[in-house]
């Protein structure tokens, strides 16, 4: 077992940044990939950006690439999710999910992960 707490979210204006946490307990959480997804209100959650365990492969989606940036202090236990130039349309309950693979073809999947935190609200004002 995995287990996963997200923190660092908040409000922020439009332009403004804020870094993510997630912090794993449990197994070897370094030999796990890592990804964010995010829920806006309305919508179903989607995909952000992933990261192998290694940190040799690392994905995003398009809307935030160029601004968002993943990482990983395995030593910590902690995946990262860097989230600078934010705009409203970043507002949004984001979470960290985790497994003990790596696929290369399905990171962007919900049910590719099988450990997921409670989320952290991101709310971005204009």
């Amino acid at each position: 077992q995995v287990q996963l707490v997200e923190s660092g979210g908040g409000l922020v204006q439009a332009g403004g940044s804020l870094r993510l946490s997630c912090a794993a307990s449990g197994r070897t959480f370094s030999n796990y990939a890592a990804a964010w997804f995010r829920q806006a209100p309305g919508k179903e959650r989607e995909f952000v950006a992933a990261i192998s365990w290694s940190t040799s492969f690392i994905h995003y989606t398009d809307s935030v690439k160029g601004r968002f940036a993943i990482s990983r202090d395995n030593a910590k236990n902690t995946v990262y999710l860097q989230m600078n130039s934010l705009k409203p349309e970043d507002t949004a309950v984001y979470y960290c999910a985790a497994d003990p693979t790596y696929d290369s073809l399905r990171y962007y999947r919900e049910g590719t992960y099988e450990y997921w935190g409670q989320g952290t609200q991101v709310t971005v004002s204009s």
